[in-house]
């Protein structure tokens, strides 16, 4: 199975939908926005926003499901932060006189058809094991990382700006969590959608707090990369081989603060 990682694409494809449709003005049930302004972005801005609280929605709706399905942490957690993401982007939605092209009730619902496919395709990949779960949630905080850096860089607007930006840092924040428990389980986590240098960046420096990228907070305890690199081209090979890969590789090269960087040693697939 192949999988489009880059989702943000598709937002901008939904561009000429919004601006040419005015019954998108109205939420899943026909209610208009409460007090909407006039709207001040482009199409492309239009169809990255609405995009994005589709996107956020997914991650709170897997996690929502790997909770119930394993009751272990950080999925609970996570979920509640997801919902916050999704009001901040609801309250940017009325402001712009935008609403919800689907019903943020409807778990696991979803207006574009490739949030819906990639919905059910984590749900599936998480029901193996707990810590295919884990690396399905890394998996969505790199996917959410990259789309909001593209939407940040694509935007001179700067409440969007401040509103992606806030979303950035709670996604790397996740990111950190999610790798944490993956390697206290001794499971080494090699990147799955990010380059490893961008993963390795954020992992190995602490969580952030409040609008700040230098808040305090506890880093994870990095254990030492395996030899070799995930195979991005499908999410289920590549998850596969993540799980399977606990071997022991060792060595002393250079490596980034937390690791001993790049060893060789026996990692049995």
């Amino acid at each position: 199975m192949t999988m489009q990682y880059r989702l943000i694409p598709v937002a901008i494809a939904m561009s000429a939908i919004l601006s040419a449709a005015p019954a998108l003005g109205a939420g899943p049930n026909g209610r208009q926005p409460a007090q909407p302004v006039l709207s001040e972005l482009d199409p492309g801005e239009v169809a990255t926003l609405v995009f994005m609280r589709e996107e956020e929605r997914v991650a709170r709706d897997v996690y929502l499901n790997m909770d119930a399905l394993w009751q272990l942490l950080p999925f609970e957690n996570i979920a509640a932060s997801e919902q916050k993401h999704m009001d901040a982007i609801k309250g940017a939605m009325d402001k712009y006189g935008l609403a919800d092209p689907s019903d943020p009730n409807d778990i696991g619902i979803y207006f574009d058809d490739a949030l819906q496919q990639l919905y059910t395709d984590l749900i599936d990949l998480g029901d193996d094991s707990y810590i295919a779960a884990l690396q399905v949630g890394a998996l969505i905080e790199e996917v959410d990382i990259d789309d909001l850096e593209v939407a940040i860089a694509a935007t001179d607007n700067a409440d969007l700006q401040t509103i992606y930006g806030n979303l950035l840092r709670g996604s790397r924040n996740h990111l950190r969590a999610f790798v944490a428990e993956i390697e206290r389980r001794g499971v080494v986590y090699v990147a799955q959608h990010l380059t490893q240098d961008a993963v390795d960046a954020i992992i190995d420096t602490p969580m952030e707090r409040g609008g700040r990228a230098d808040g305090k907070g506890a880093g994870s305890k990095r254990l030492g990369m395996a030899e070799g690199m995930a195979d991005q081209a499908s999410l289920t090979l590549g998850l596969d081989r993540l799980i399977a890969r606990n071997g022991n590789g060792s060595g002393n090269g250079g490596g980034s603060k937390t690791r001993k960087g790049g060893g060789s040693g026996d990692c049995k697939a």
